[in-house]
């Protein structure tokens, strides 16, 4: 029986990547797999966002997270939700800020600073980070992480990689999701 220490999972983001990855099985042969995915993956990043910004924006509970002014973004905000469609330039800011994770995911090393990425993009969504006005309830973050989930199983399902690797892919994807949504999850405990 291998030991945890508990209180270190939740003080050093490392040794909580290193016990998820190990518990769920995400190793170097998944990464290998996503990294391999990127011929697949990488073209379609643009579609990809498109259509979780489309989702984004068809409901009114994570829309709403729009309008305040987005950390880094120096152009004019959203007055409200009836200004905001997918063309507008804080939402086209935003779509760059998601194609950047499509791209770190299937292009960068997964080593001590992609951990810290990952980390990132769970604290970036709450008020501990970024705009401190803007922080996003975690069911909005879960339902996130789930369409993320399958908008990357449904483009490797259309993706020509034979049946085997698409089926290993979408799990070491999957794997990568769960560990991500942890790093989300985190930042959240009172």
């Amino acid at each position: 029986m291998l030991n945890i220490d508990e209180a270190k999972l939740e003080s050093d983001p490392q040794y909580r990547y290193d016990y998820l990855a190990d518990f769920i099985g995400f190793g170097p042969d998944d990464v290998k797999l996503i990294q391999s995915a990127a011929p697949q993956i990488g073209p379609r990043i643009g579609e990809l966002v498109d259509k979780t910004y489309a989702k984004l924006l068809s409901y009114d509970a994570t829309a709403r997270h729009f309008v305040p002014k987005q950390h880094g973004f120096e152009g004019e905000t959203p007055i409200n939700l009836a200004d905001l469609d997918a063309s507008h330039p804080q939402i086209q800011f935003r779509k760059d800020h998601l194609n950047r994770y499509f791209l770190a995911l299937i292009g960068r090393a997964y080593d001590t600073k992609m951990v810290q990425y990952l980390d990132m993009v769970g604290k970036i969504h709450t008020a501990s980070a970024g705009n401190g006005e803007i922080s996003i309830p975690l069911v909005q973050m879960n339902a996130l992480m789930g369409l993320l989930s399958d908008v990357l199983a449904d483009a490797l399902i259309e993706s020509p990689l034979p049946a085997e690797a698409t089926l290993a892919t979408i799990r070491a994807f999957n794997k990568l999701m769960w560990i991500q949504n942890d790093f989300i999850s985190r930042h959240y405990v009172a």
